[in-house]
């Protein structure tokens, strides 16, 4: 799949109860993220995405990270378990805006 954005990123969790893997955005893409999605009027700022990692393919949204300064993209658990992945890995993401 040929993506519109294509990084690479460490896995990481979140802070807190539960167990909610993130990658986080580099920071130029998260901006012109933004800019192509225009003010997302979505919950918590959130912007629809079509994910690629591996042979996973899945959509979900963004959400900003006032902390981070990016960008974050939650990685399902059915993700991690079908491409071995856990906290710490280095990942390689393909992401697409996603319509409504």
């Amino acid at each position: 799949m040929d993506a519109a954005y294509r990084f690479e990123g460490t896995l990481w969790v979140a802070p807190g109860s539960g167990s909610w893997h993130f990658v986080s955005l580099p920071p130029a893409q998260a901006d012109e993220i933004l800019e192509r999605a225009g003010s997302p009027g979505r919950g918590f700022g959130s912007v629809r995405v079509s994910v690629s990692i591996g042979a996973s393919r899945w959509r979900t949204s963004l959400f900003p990270d006032a902390k981070r300064g990016t960008y974050v993209l939650p990685i399902k658990k059915a993700v991690r378990v079908a491409e071995g992945l856990g906290d710490g890995d280095v990942v390689t993401v393909g992401l697409d805006l996603a319509g409504p």
